[in-house]
């Protein structure tokens, strides 16, 4: 047959929701859908209130719009993908889509004459079912942190993943072995932001989905095996100027002692918003179990130079290499969404000005600096992003809103589950 278009958006709890549709519709185009959309939960109930889903309001519809150039081949036979911006019915940009809330963040920063470049590390665990159906880790006994092969991935998963990723024009880093078996790490290489994001999300999808058809999931749970470690999603970001170079160096060396104005805003306000950036970042009920002190899971309220037991980390790269690591996030979280928060509070530093506080100087496991870390609980988290009205307005004040909205009522439903049943709650959407 011939090719059918895949047109995707990531919704409010970073599930892929979309349309196939027919060959006509392959170019610039659009699709509706009921903006009501935006009120449903996991478990697929519908919350009448959810602000600014308009499900009180007729459910009317929103439009989903995309260009031809962004259309791809995808992964499916003889199917291409494509994501796109949601609008409302008046045609102006639809509060709510997190994709628009990063070409916000995009367009604030180029403003100043920077372009943001992001490179973004999930991490995931394999599950299989076992004779009862119930989901048990993958069987990779020889699994070690930074294994590779059979031992760590017997079924060659990973494999398979990797040359559909290469074929599809997917700029691999790197796959390895994380700390965990069978925990794995994915990478794809430095890109201008709103691309970099576009494309994980899209392997993110092509991944599980490939993973499925072999019968694994491939799940980006922040804590999916309880007595293992977690998951998280690394947001590595820098800017180029208009000359094309790397505004966050300082010459050809990195790490704390070679930060410039631009860098030192970023951490700083990377800093002051830490507890507010935990209700976007870590949005599920697992993701307060993996932000706890002692985990290297972006739990304090720090920065450091090359140490992963604090929260930003500054590259020890420098020139063309110099970066910021912010270690917070997990894929619970919606991609978009969470760079969108990175880049605003680490804009609000650099606009205000904002003073650095002291690098951490504990072993982030005995000795912490730090006093201060993210909250307690997914309620909690909540709060506190309500709290914080600078980055809340820079993010967009109605996404925020709904945020906070549907993880209130999501901390409801979740906070007397076991880990077994809080798994089952999540694992097919993340």
């Amino acid at each position: 047959m011939a090719d059918r278009l895949r047109a995707l958006f990531i919704d409010h709890l970073s599930i892929p929701r979309g349309k196939y549709l027919p060959p006509s519709k392959i170019g610039d185009g659009s699709s509706r859908f009921a903006r009501a959309t935006f009120g449903v939960h996991y478990d697929r109930d519908l919350l009448l209130d959810a602000p600014h889903a308009m499900v009180r309001q007729g459910m009317p519809d929103m439009e989903l719009h995309w260009r031809g150039d962004d259309i791809r081949t995808g992964w499916e036979r003889d199917t291409k993908v494509v994501l796109g911006d949601l609008f409302d019915n008046d045609g102006a940009p639809l509060p709510l889509c997190p994709r628009g809330a990063l070409k916000r963040a995009i367009a604030d920063w180029q403003a100043h004459g920077l372009t943001p470049k992001l490179g973004i590390e999930l991490e995931a665990y394999a599950l299989q079912g076992n004779e009862n159906g119930k989901l048990q880790p993958y069987d990779a006994p020889g699994g070690v942190v930074y294994g590779t092969g059979p031992f760590a991935d017997p079924m060659h998963m990973n494999d398979i993943i990797w040359r559909k990723a290469e074929e599809l024009g997917f700029k691999l880093d790197m796959i390895t072995a994380e700390y965990d078996s069978p925990q794995f790490e994915y990478t794809l290489t430095f890109d201008d932001a709103l691309k970099a994001v576009d494309d994980i999300v899209l392997f993110r999808l092509m991944a599980r989905e490939i993973a499925l058809n072999h019968g694994i999931i491939l799940t980006f749970l922040p804590k999916p095996v309880p007595e293992l470690g977690g998951s998280g999603m690394h947001i590595n970001f820098s800017f180029t100027d208009q000359d094309g170079k790397n505004a966050l160096a300082n010459g050809d060396k990195g790490g704390p002692d070679h930060l410039n104005d631009l860098s030192r805003g970023c951490l700083a306000g990377l800093v002051h918003h830490h507890q507010g950036l935990a209700g976007l970042l870590a949005p599920t009920a697992g993701s307060y179990l993996r932000l706890q002190p002692g985990a290297m899971s972006g739990y304090w309220q720090n920065w450091g130079g090359d140490h992963r037991g604090v929260t930003t980390r500054v590259s020890t790269e420098g020139g063309a290499k110099a970066r910021l690591e912010h270690r917070m996030a997990d894929a619970s979280a919606n991609p978009y969404t969470a760079a969108a928060a990175v880049l605003q509070a680490a804009r609000l530093g650099y606009e205000a000005r904002m003073a650095l506080p002291p690098m951490e100087t504990g072993d982030g496991f005995d000795k912490i600096d730090a006093k201060q870390g993210t909250a307690p609980n997914l309620r909690k988290a909540m709060r506190d992003l309500q709290a914080d009205t600078a980055l809340t307005q820079a993010v967009g004040a109605e996404l925020c809103a709904h945020q906070a909205f549907m993880k209130d009522h999501e901390f409801r439903k979740t906070r007397d589950l076991e880990p077994n049943a809080l798994l089952d709650f999540y694992v097919w959407f993340v």
